[in-house]
């Protein structure tokens, strides 16, 4: 991880595309690095946001093309772990892309809203705001500590 800081905010953005996919992966370590390491607020946020989210999109998609197999294959995400998320889905709509961001079972829910060829532009608008949010929060946490220490 310690590459992604020393890229900046083109590491930043790396790191949180590849941690809203299924990959373990943890963008907030990158994104404190870069932060703690002089980064500026603005830049950060927004790669951040923008990575998590074309992550989010990608997982997206990829429920989209509706392939049962592939989702279990490639994405080892468990197929009745993915059939009880589409359940809950399907009872509260689109706007559920808002909580992608959670650890576990964000990825759960987007392939899932792909899977349901759940709205795009919905889908799309929630989860923007929703990983907007959290990283926001994130780096206020990060400025707080930061006058703490």
């Amino acid at each position: 991880m310690d590459i992604l800081v020393e890229y900046g905010y083109i590491g930043v953005f790396i790191a949180s595309f590849l941690a809203a996919t299924v990959l373990p992966f943890s963008s907030e370590v990158v994104l404190t690095g870069v932060l703690l390491a002089g980064g500026a607020y603005c830049p950060c946020m927004v790669a951040a946001t923008t990575g998590n989210f074309l992550g989010g999109m990608t997982c997206y998609w990829l429920g989209l093309l509706g392939k049962v197999e592939w989702i279990e294959k490639y994405l080892k995400l468990d197929s009745t772990k993915l059939q009880r998320m589409q359940e809950w889905i399907r009872k509260r709509g689109a706007w559920t892309a808002f909580f992608v961001f959670l650890p576990g079972i964000g990825d759960f829910i987007a392939v899932a809203l792909g899977f349901l060829r759940a709205n795009v532009w919905i889908v799309a608008v929630s989860m923007f705001l929703g990983k907007a949010i959290r990283y926001w929060v994130w780096m206020a946490f990060v400025f707080e500590m930061q006058k703490i220490i």
